[in-house]
């Protein structure tokens, strides 16, 4: 049976204009990193009509490449300078 492709959807949250400074900052990085990974099919952050909230969607092609992006992304810049921002996310596959 193959390995059953994983998708992300939902949003980051900001809390104030830091917050939001700070997405935009390292953002870029983020995505060109995530972007390079072995298993990743498709990575958008896109900033809403709401200053503060921004519109996720990932893609990988299986569970070893999404668990693999979550530990990148623990360890990472992006990971550190944002890990109390409220993210909203529904996981599939």
């Amino acid at each position: 049976m193959p390995d059953t492709e994983v998708t992300l959807t939902g949003f980051l949250r900001c809390r104030d204009a830091a917050d939001a400074e700070t997405v935009h900052r390292h953002l870029p990085a983020h995505i060109e990193l995530t972007r390079a990974e072995p298993g990743c099919v498709s990575f958008a952050v896109e900033q809403t009509a709401d200053p503060l909230v921004w519109a996720v969607a990932e893609r990988f092609a299986d569970r070893d490449a999404f668990s693999s992006h979550q530990e990148r992304v623990a360890a990472s810049e992006w990971g550190r300078a944002t890990a109390g921002i409220p993210r909203e996310y529904d996981v599939r596959g």
